[in-house]
């Protein structure tokens, strides 16, 4: 009897053992065998992700056909804590070792959208919502859009389900202080309020990358503490024998520099006329420090300067004053900053609008008028062809 029971104890183990074998090799050819993802998909592990969350979501979603099975082989690898927060872009018939390879690796996010965010000076900005399309690595425009013209539902839809979203916030040159905030203040991304607008010419223009609910008063710390460092190492690599004496008037020349011109090639040389003014001791005469007193660099003038105003004493008028303005006109970029303490060598004291977007630079009064005149008839056809 005993050695009945013991045969058949014998049987039920192997028949236990080969079903056991076989489930392991089943289970090993899921893991290894293409997934039932048809396209390419985005997938986010969040912070705090367990790894029962992890994988009952990609079941979910399409990537993987069984949670179980992934958590099994995951943990057969030892790789249970390997989990990284991000967005992740998985190909289209991942297997489950690749999409844990690739859940796990951590590195920069990959988005399925990206909301570029550009200030303006009219004291708002631009969002433009895009989508980059699974696998093929393109980036679609979905829509552009100013907060004050209304949000369409395209973005706010996103928004209200909470889709994952990276945030692009690109602060240009030449912009004041209160256009920086007002365009922050704007942002339907960012939290937080700005009691004080900051000195002017204090925030360095960027492109930054920012999660949603940053908050404004941080960023404008980093902006803050950024401008800062370029000004330290640009001032530490001066040239010799300028007309400035602090990085305080260096900063105020770069802003004079950033407003005058949007040609990078032309830094050097609208530096170079400011300095030798200065240098012989004659006024700036520049039109973008009268619009500030006019406006105190709140929003933008949006017309021309009258004769009154170019004649009106303000504090920034330099057809008034003598030498620099007393503060910045706007936020300068670190190659303004860079071309007022390192200016081209000219002898050039004047330059007027060419109409090509540069300038035309000169010597003597007699040239400079020649130019003046030029850049009259070019704006006379204009207005006539208008």
């Amino acid at each position: 009897m005993w050695k009945h029971i013991a045969a058949n104890g014998m049987s039920f183990l192997i028949v236990a053992l080969i079903a056991a074998a076989a489930a392991l090799g089943w289970g090993r050819s899921q893991w290894d065998t293409s997934g039932p993802l048809e396209t390419a998909a985005f997938f986010e592990v969040e912070q705090g992700d367990t790894l029962r969350g992890v994988s009952e979501r990609l079941e979910e979603a399409g990537v993987i056909r069984s949670a179980a099975i992934f958590r099994v082989g995951v943990r057969a690898l030892d790789r249970s804590g390997d989990l990284r927060f991000g967005n992740y872009e998985i190909p289209a018939s991942a297997t489950m070792d690749e999409v844990l390879d690739i859940v796990t690796a951590g590195g920069p996010s990959s988005f399925r959208y990206r909301a570029t965010y550009v200030l303006r000076n009219s004291g708002t900005g631009q969002l433009r919502l895009s989508e980059r399309v699974p696998g093929t690595g393109e980036v679609e425009e979905i829509v552009r859009f100013s907060y004050e013209e209304g949000v369409p539902e395209a973005y706010s839809e996103l928004v209200e389900a909470e889709v994952p979203m990276i945030y692009r916030l690109v602060i240009p040159e030449g912009l004041t202080s209160w256009q920086v905030v007002q365009g922050l203040l704007a942002a339907d991304f960012l939290s937080g309020e700005v009691p004080d607008i900051p000195a002017e010419g204090t925030l360095a223009p960027a492109t930054i990358e920012v999660s949603r609910g940053e908050d404004r008063l941080e960023l404008i710390a980093e902006m803050r503490d950024a401008q800062e460092q370029i000004l330290a190492e640009a001032w530490e690599n001066r040239a010799e024998d300028l007309p400035i004496s602090t990085p305080e008037e260096a900063l105020i020349l770069a802003s004079i520099i950033e407003k005058e011109t949007s040609v990078a090639e032309e830094r050097g040389l609208v530096a170079s006329v400011f300095t030798n003014r200065l240098n012989v001791g004659m006024r700036l005469q520049t039109d973008p420090t009268v619009i500030y007193g006019v406006t105190n660099g709140r929003g933008i003038l949006g017309r021309g300067l009258r004769q009154s105003e170019l004649r009106g004493e303000t504090p920034w008028n330099t057809y008034v004053i003598d030498g620099l303005p007393p503060t910045p006109i706007a936020n300068p970029g670190a190659d303004a900053i860079n071309a007022a303490l390192n200016p081209d060598d000219s002898e050039y004291i004047f330059f007027v609008a060419d109409g090509t977007g540069g300038h035309a630079f000169s010597v003597t009064l007699e040239e400079h008028n020649r130019n003046v005149a030029r850049w009259r008839e070019i704006e006379a056809e204009r207005n006539n062809g208008n």
